[in-house]
């Protein structure tokens, strides 16, 4: 192993530690269509997990896309 896919393996963890945190807010009846009446923003935690999973997914695909073609 090299220490590429050493760190594909870190961020791939990383980014499905910080999507599991992330509240889903109002349960299952989201995912079928349900809404919560509510609309807010993200603040605090819930931003920074937020910003973090996309910033670690965007590490995640450019490393894959680096490893693919080396």
């Amino acid at each position: 192993m090299t220490i590429w896919d050493i760190l594909e393996i870190i961020i791939s963890i990383l980014l499905t530690i910080t999507i599991l945190l992330q509240n889903k807010g109002s349960g299952l009846g989201v995912g079928f269509g349900g809404s919560s009446g509510a609309y807010y923003t993200k603040r605090g935690a819930e931003k920074f997990l937020f910003n973090l999973s996309i910033v670690l997914a965007v590490f995640y695909i450019l490393l894959a896309i680096f490893l693919a073609v080396r």
